[in-house]
Formats: C-alpha cells, sequence, structure tokens
C-alpha cells in the first residue's frame, strides 16, 4: 500500500477511535433505559412461514422451474472475423537505404528500385472476436441469432448449456429483420417452442436469456413487456421492419440473438439492440417478434434465403395531432408520404396524402403493422388496400413486390431567391435541392423539395424537432417543388395555426435513435 494511503489510514483510525468510544458510551447508556424494548423487538422479528410468503416462494419455485427449462436450449456464440484492411503510409523512404528483406514489410515489392514518393502498403486484416447469443429451434442443430452477431464470420464457435464447443456455420442471413440461422452437426438437442408474440401485452412477464459481456453465459434476467409494436428505430434504412418488443428484462452487450420468453416458457422474441447513452442496459431492451423471427428462420431453413414483400412508398402514423388534416375520427391507419416510380404502389394508384387503413380487410393500426404484414407477404401475392383518399374511402387491388435492398423509396423564412434567412414563422432556413445537396444527402433524383439548412433555436420548428438534412416535401398536404414554393405556401397559413410538414429524414444517427425516415411533423407558426 502507497505510504500516502497508510498515512490517510492511520489518521482516520486516530480520529475515529475516540468518536466511536464516545459513541459506544451514548449507545450503551440508551440500551440501560430501553433494554426491555430493544429485546422484545428482537424476538418479534422471527422468520414468516410459509404461509406468509406462500405466493412470493410460488413464483420463485415457477421462475426456477422456467429457467431450467429454457437455458438448455441458449447457447453462446463466439465470433472470429476479419477487420477492415489497413495501410501503412510510406513519406519519403528511399528502398534501396532498407535492409535487404525489409522492403517488403513496406508495400514494396520484390524488385522495386522506386525512390522515395508516398507508397500505400497493405497490411494483414487483423482478426476479431466478438461474442453473442442463439436460441437452438430444432433438434438437429438449427440455431436462430442476430445477422449482426455473425456478420462477417470467418469462424463460428457455439458453446452449448452441457459445455460441449461446436463449429457451426452460416445457413442464411436476413439483414432487413437483422436475423440469421446458424448449423451445428448434432442431434437430440433441447429445442425451444415458438409462442405467439401477438398476444403479448404490457405488463406481462417475460424472462431474457443470453450472454450478457460474453463472459456470463447463460443468465437469465426478468422483467415485464414494457409495450409492443415499437417502430424501427434505425434512420439509415427506413425499410427496415418495426413491431420491436420493448421490455426492461436486463439486456446487455453479448445478449443478442438471446431468447425472450414468455411465463409458458416459449420464445416470443429475439433479443437484438439496446437504447442507452453508456452503452449498458439503461431500461430499455428491444426483441425482434417470434412472428416475424419464425417466419424469417423457416424461409431460411427451406431455401437458404429470406423474400420481403414490398410495396414502394414510405408512411408516417396517422396521431391524434394529425387526424384532422385527413378528415379522419380516429387516429389510426399509415400515411403515404412519397411514392417511389416504377413500384407496385405507384402502378397500382397509390398517391401521396392517401391513409392506408386496411389491408385485405384487416385494419391497420399505424406504419408499423402495415410494414409488417407486407414484408411477411409473398412477392407476387395479389392484395387490397383500403384507403382513405381526400376524405373518401377507396379500394385499390395491387400486386406486392419483392424487395430488394437496392430500390430506393421513396425555410419556410428563405427570401425570393431561395437563399437562407432566419426571419420567418417557424423558424426554418430552406434551400432548393442542388445537385450537391442532393448527393449529400443521398436522395434519389425524383425527390423534389426544400432541404433545411439551419434551425433558429426555440423557434417553433425546433420544437416540433425538424433538423438541419431534413427534406420538406409537402406543406398542409401539397406538394412544394423549392424553397420559394415552400416559403410561399406557409406564408398563406394564418399566425397561430398548425402546419402539417411532410418531411424526408436523411441524415444517419446512431443510437439512441428516434425512429426516421419519411414523416410528418406537425408545428405552429408564430407571429
Amino acid at each position: 500500500m502507497p505510504a500516502t494511503t497508510n498515512q490517510l489510514v492511520t489518521k482516520t483510525r486516530k480520529f475515529a477511535v475516540p468518536a466511536g468510544i464516545a459513541a459506544a458510551a451514548v449507545l450503551a447508556s440508551a440500551f440501560a433505559v430501553h433494554s426491555n424494548n430493544v429485546h422484545a423487538s428482537a424476538v418479534s422479528a422471527a422468520p414468516l412461514d410459509d404461509q406468509s410468503v406462500s405466493a412470493l416462494t410460488a413464483m420463485d419455485r415457477a421462475m426456477e422451474a422456467l429457467a431450467a427449462r429454457v437455458t438448455p436450449a441458449i447457447v453462446n456464440v463466439a465470433v472470429t472475423s476479419r477487420g477492415e484492411e489497413q495501410h501503412v503510409q510510406m513519406q519519403g523512404i528511399d528502398p534501396q537505404d532498407l535492409p535487404p528483406g525489409f522492403a517488403q514489410f513496406f508495400g514494396i515489392p520484390f524488385g522495386g528500385n522506386g525512390r522515395g514518393g508516398h507508397r500505400m502498403a497493405p497490411e494483414q486484416q487483423p482478426l476479431q472476436h466478438g461474442i453473442g447469443s442463439g436460441v437452438i429451434i430444432s433438434p438437429d442443430g438449427y440455431i436462430i441469432t442476430n445477422n449482426h452477431v455473425v456478420d462477417g464470420a470467418t469462424q463460428i464457435k457455439v458453446t452449448l448449456h452441457d459445455r460441449r464447443v461446436m463449429n457451426a456455420k452460416v445457413v442464411g442471413v436476413d439483414k432487413l429483420t437483422d436475423l440469421a440461422v446458424i448449423k451445428v452437426d448434432a442431434h437430440d438437442l433441447p429445442a425451444m417452442s415458438w409462442g405467439d408474440s401477438t398476444k403479448l401485452e404490457p405488463g406481462q412477464t417475460v424472462l431474457a436469456f443470453g450472454s450478457p459481456f460474453g463472459y456470463f453465459q447463460f443468465s437469465v434476467t426478468r422483467g415485464i413487456v414494457s409495450a409492443v409494436n415499437r417502430q424501427n428505430p434505425y434512420s439509415d434504412d427506413a425499410r427496415k421492419l418495426g413491431g420491436y418488443i420493448q421490455t426492461d428484462a436486463a439486456i446487455n452487450p453479448g445478449n443478442s440473438g438471446g431468447a425472450l420468453v414468455n411465463s409458458h416458457g416459449e420464445l416470443v422474441g429475439i433479443n437484438t439492440f439496446i437504447i442507452s447513452d453508456s452503452g449498458s442496459f439503461a431500461g430499455a431492451g428491444f426483441a425482434i417478434p417470434a412472428q416475424v423471427a419464425k417466419a424469417t428462420a423457416d424461409q431460411i431453413i427451406q431455401t437458404g434465403g429470406v423474400h420481403h414483400g414490398y410495396l414502394g412508398i414510405s408512411m408516417n402514423d396517422v396521431t391524434p395531432e394529425n387526424a384532422h388534416f385527413f378528415n379522419l375520427t380516429e387516429a389510426t391507419g399509415a400515411i403515404v408520404a412519397q411514392v417511389s416510380p416504377n413500384s407496385p404502389a405507384s402502378r397500382a394508384g397509390l398517391q401521396n396524402g392517401d391513409v392506408i387503413q386496411q389491408l385485405n380487410g384487416k385494419k391497420m393500426i399505424n406504419g408499423s403493422d402495415l410494414q409488417l404484414a407486407i414484408a411477411g407477404t409473398t412477392p407476387g401475392t395479389r392484395v387490397q388496400l383500403g384507403i382513405l383518399r381526400n376524405g373518401h374511402p377507396q379500394t385499390l387491388d395491387l400486386t406486392v413486390g419483392e424487395y430488394n435492398a437496392k430500390d430506393k423509396v421513396a425555410s419556410n423564412d428563405s427570401d425570393d431567391n431561395g437563399s437562407p434567412s432566419q426571419q420567418g414563422k417557424l423558424g426554418l432556413a430552406m434551400s432548393d435541392i442542388t445537385p450537391d445537396i442532393r448527393q449529400q444527402l443521398n436522395l434519389p433524383d425524383n425527390i423534389k423539395g426544400a432541404a433545411i439548412a439551419s434551425v433558429r433555436p426555440g423557434s417553433p420548428a425546433e420544437d416540433a424537432g425538424l433538423q438541419p438534412g431534413d427534406v420538406i416535401v409537402q406543406v398542409n398536404r401539397k406538394n412544394v417543388d423549392s424553397a420559394k414554393q415552400a416559403v410561399d405556401t406557409v406564408h398563406t397559413i394564418p399566425s397561430g395555426q398548425d402546419v402539417l410538414l411532410a418531411r424526408l429524414v436523411a441524415r444517419r444517427h446512431k443510437l439512441p435513435r428516434s425512429p426516421s425516415g419519411p414523416g410528418l411533423t406537425r408545428t405552429r407558426t408564430r407571429q
């Protein structure tokens, strides 16, 4: 122990002893006066009998039985992959000044006689190691996990509950749902039964299984379903599916790909991400619902891949705040924000501002509900959409296309020349979408509107969550093709009245994220 520490401890003890003696004297006198009461309290603090805690002990036994049943089907997934290629730069090194045989380590080919200059020499890609979790879903060795757990893997080793370590191979992956199926060469393995995630309700007990932080294999945590049908939080691709189960059962790095189970021990979700400022669990974990995971796993096992349905629209939810703009009495449905050209939606006649309320007669609660339903529909299937257009119900027949990752979905303060200004009703500076801006925001050629250049602090726009990089495509359900047109439209709206802005969110964020992609924002003009 350092000398300074010894001194601190010594000094502390010197000061602590007298205080302790004084305290002991005071307490002794107190005990002398109230000795009977103290003795009586000690006697009354006996352990509770079994009948008094029967409900708690019954719950403990139930959880113990549940964990014992589920844990054998949980595996630890250890992945080895190659990192990104690195380079070493040579600046002004003369190859002739290097010892024989050393030139190759600087990226100089054998026999090279160049002098000076700058050279970039590729180094061997470093090995990277990752840990995740998985769930055995069939006795013959099929295991479901997250795609991000096995992405880029050169070697996968699975540790079973009985401590056997086995090599695994990738059967197939689906980046859209972030799911993957791997397989080990084994038989008679303990497999989990699928549950019905559509029957989950907030408040129900759930358990999360996995390997938090990679070290604590076969861990279990308990919590409740915090919410269901949570939307897609990723802004890099608005077409990624939502419908997530939110839980407060602790999920940490290493739990990815593990099981979320209900009180019957059935697999109702695959743990996949958390939202946290620290990178560790902060009370909000998310799992892919079993209805998505099972359908994806079945397709991968049968065909080695997944074929998702596709409409070719970007959409947003109907909310109590925007419902009256669409003459809706109930805040349910999905609002079409953008229709991609030459897509199934455009061929069926869907338009911006249409509200999709039903799919094959089934009510659609929100955009996430519709997205899940379409993604699970086999491409080429004929479906019927019940929509509301300008307050009038219509029915459209549509043939679902096949999702392809390469497919593209789809200030009010500017002056007369469209240049940014900060003196308007909403507190926005907007600019036309120039070729440079289109490239920076990665916007398809068919997208028209006004790009937000800046947002004034404390303005209605900031209060509504608008940010630089958003693209305004409609104002009060009217298409806008330029910054000037957007400004002119806003100026026609009386001060103090709500404004509905349809926007595309083209920027990228890191978690914690809010649902992004195309959206509708309601704000209020100011004098």
